[in-house]
């Protein structure tokens, strides 16, 4: 049997003067930078964790602030696609725990004291999709303020409406509503507002009459349902490998995690299902 050779089926083989996949990708750098800082083998894996994680965090906001505007331009189905995206990622993110989880206590203790004082607490780019959709802590922008830029970023950020913000300009334009001051504070975690919760239950009341609506609830709920479940299994798996010893940038672990469980994002939409 003859050997396969691409090239005779037409495949571009020599790239001397074209860009590659290699080339497109970016791929030298990105490969080259797990940089081990000790000689544990399951630290390739902690890095590698983490470094996608945070590239999947890039693409999130790349569609969250897009998915903001196009919400201020009334583009519902756009809106309706890049929201379904970002839940998907949650699920993917979800999913990279489990690959995370196979290292045990044991092997994690190798280099733990080795990662120094940084930790995912320290992540801007999961503070600025927290900004995005609207549990704004100014106090978090503390750890950031040794990278100007980073700092600066996420302050600009708590200088506009948040996803959720422009939701509620949408339910209310519709609905011919005014929601209260309180319902717009920019650099304050949003809190949950009884006239807003009364505008969404009227929406679920009648879907039909409010389509649009109806269905920019459901996406940003299924949203916050991923988001949620990947908090989840973030401290699950942390008290799985280090139990409730202190993270390593300093918070308490285990107890700050479960205490970010009860942060609501979007509470109205929770909380009006109680009124249906």
């Amino acid at each position: 049997m003859t050997a396969y050779d691409p090239e005779n089926e037409g495949a571009k083989m020599s790239f001397a003067k074209d860009i590659s996949y290699i080339d497109y990708l970016s791929l030298d750098p990105i490969l080259g930078s797990q940089n081990l800082q000790s000689t544990a083998h399951d630290e390739m894996l902690f890095i590698i964790q983490h470094q996608t994680s945070e590239l999947w965090m890039r693409l999130t906001l790349h569609e969250l602030s897009t998915a903001r505007d196009k919400l201020e331009q009334g583009d519902y189905p756009a809106v309706f696609k890049m929201l379904t995206r970002v839940a998907r990622i949650f699920e993917q993110l979800n999913n990279a725990w489990d690959v995370l989880r196979t290292m045990t206590p044991s092997e994690y203790t190798n280099f733990r004291d080795d990662l120094g004082a940084s930790s995912g607490f320290q992540s801007h780019q999961y503070r600025l999709i927290e900004f995005i959709l609207g549990n704004r802590n100014r106090s978090m922008m503390k750890v950031h303020e040794h990278r100007t830029e980073l700092h600066h970023m996420l302050g600009q950020e708590l200088t506009k409406k948040s996803l959720y913000h422009v939701a509620l300009d949408c339910l209310g334009k519709e609905l011919g509503e005014t929601f209260p001051p309180e319902a717009y504070v920019l650099d304050q975690p949003h809190q949950a507002c009884t006239q807003v919760m009364d505008a969404w239950t009227t929406v679920y009341r009648d879907p039909n009459a409010h389509w649009s609506l109806y269905e920019l609830a459901e996406k940003l709920v299924d949203l916050e349902d991923y988001f949620r479940r990947w908090r989840f299994n973030h401290v699950t798996t942390v008290e799985r490998i280090i139990g409730f010893k202190r993270g390593t940038g300093g918070t308490s672990g285990v107890k700050y995690l479960r205490k970010m469980l009860e942060v609501e994002l979007f509470p109205e939409l929770w909380n009006m299902r109680g009124q249906l």
